[in-house]
């Protein structure tokens, strides 16, 4: 009682309100947010459906399989094909990607990728015998010689990633993991600071290599 009569109830009570405000906020801030697959399902019907498929298997190796990927990787790309203020051009330059992802909110964002990630994958197959084994090497032990480290590393042995940190990549489009090595490269690319300084060490006759065998990879 002596602390009441020090601070008076009118002072403590807005000391306790207060307190459950905080409270209140940091399980906010620590819950993560919640997500429609239902609501993503009909964005992708609208639009996404004709590059990525309706069930993100794509048929087309220009366009990645979206299917069984991280939510978490998903929405970032999608973020990252924005142009955020003041910045004058998006993390990711792609003319399509970009109109789409501008007329996307972040919760259509989290809903499309939750979609997508709910959705079985369709592997794709490796399609070159005779560098396959070239390119097991280096998914599997990197390049000494260049500072290239073994992409099991990150992106797990099967290809799976690692949730909200790597991309799933086993049974992509050789073309596309190509292409995406390339692009970070030639720094056209440039959301990932990790795979451009990885990808400016390799050849194509490695980027074409350690592609195939990805998309072999289970």
């Amino acid at each position: 009682m002596i602390g009441v009569h020090r601070i008076g109830i009118g002072p403590l009570r807005t000391l306790v309100a207060l307190s459950l405000l905080a409270t209140s906020a940091a399980y906010a801030q620590s819950t993560p947010p919640k997500v429609d697959p239902a609501k993503g399902q009909q964005i992708v019907s609208q639009v996404c459906v004709a590059c990525h498929a309706a069930d993100g298997n794509s048929t087309a190796p220009a366009n990645p399989k979206l299917a069984g990927q991280h939510p978490e990787y998903l929405f970032k790309q999608l973020k990252n094909f924005k142009v955020v203020p003041p910045a004058q051009q998006a993390e990711r330059v792609n003319a399509i990607m970009a109109g789409f992802a501008a007329q996307l909110s972040d919760e259509d964002m989290r809903n499309v990728a939750a979609y997508f990630a709910a959705q079985p994958l369709k592997p794709a197959t490796a399609r070159n015998k005779d560098i396959v084994e070239f390119g097991q090497r280096i998914y599997r032990g990197g390049i000494a010689s260049k500072n290239v480290p073994a992409c099991a590393g990150c992106h797990s042995p099967n290809g799976a990633g690692i949730p909200a940190q790597y991309p799933r990549i086993g049974g992509q489009y050789p073309e596309y993991i190509a292409s995406q090595l390339v692009a970070f490269r030639q720094g056209v690319r440039k959301n990932s600071e990790q795979m451009t300084e990885i990808a400016a060490r390799m050849s194509d006759a490695e980027i074409e290599a350690v592609a195939d065998y990805i998309a072999g990879i289970r």
